[in-house]
């Protein structure tokens, strides 16, 4: 798979996350690419590893990001409890993608469900919640390494 910077790049929590989204986002198409003569095994690996990097990202925004910007950055709790439905939504689909062998009728509709459940989810986080945190006194750098720190034990 191949990685891609951003823009925004850097050592702040939001930067980290949005890292991730492209990441995921880069992934995404690279499976839209591939075709039906490709083999079940490239396919069903790079299924499988967006929904390794997914688990990976809900985690460190579920047991880190999300608790230090819930009752810190004004407005943001709606936002926190709509990203973990959404997260559970995600986990159900990519539960369902890894049961599969990936040459189920259905493999690359449920591929495509989670793509778009997760563009949602990446639009609302960045263009809703982002903001909000970018104009609070939240110290980003640290939370930064604290997010680092957990997604390395993951």
């Amino acid at each position: 798979m191949t990685l891609v910077t951003d823009a925004r790049e850097g050592t702040d929590a939001l930067s980290l996350l949005t890292k991730d989204h492209r990441d995921i986002e880069t992934a995404f198409a690279e499976y839209e690419k591939l075709s039906q003569a490709d083999t079940l095994k490239k396919r069903k690996s790079l299924a499988d590893h967006i929904g390794n990097e997914l688990l990976k990202h809900m985690a460190i925004e579920e047991d880190v990001f999300y608790p230090a910007i819930r009752d810190k950055v004004p407005g943001a709790e709606g936002a926190v409890k709509e990203g973990i439905v959404e997260h559970g939504a995600a986990r159900n689909m990519i539960k369902q993608i890894k049961s599969m062998k990936g040459n189920e009728e259905l493999f690359d509709s449920k591929v495509k469900v989670l793509s778009e459940l997760i563009q949602h989810h990446v639009e609302e986080e960045e263009k809703d919640m982002f903001p909000k945190v970018e104009a609070s006194d939240l110290d980003l750098e640290a939370l930064a390494k604290d997010m680092a720190g957990h997604k390395a034990t993951l």
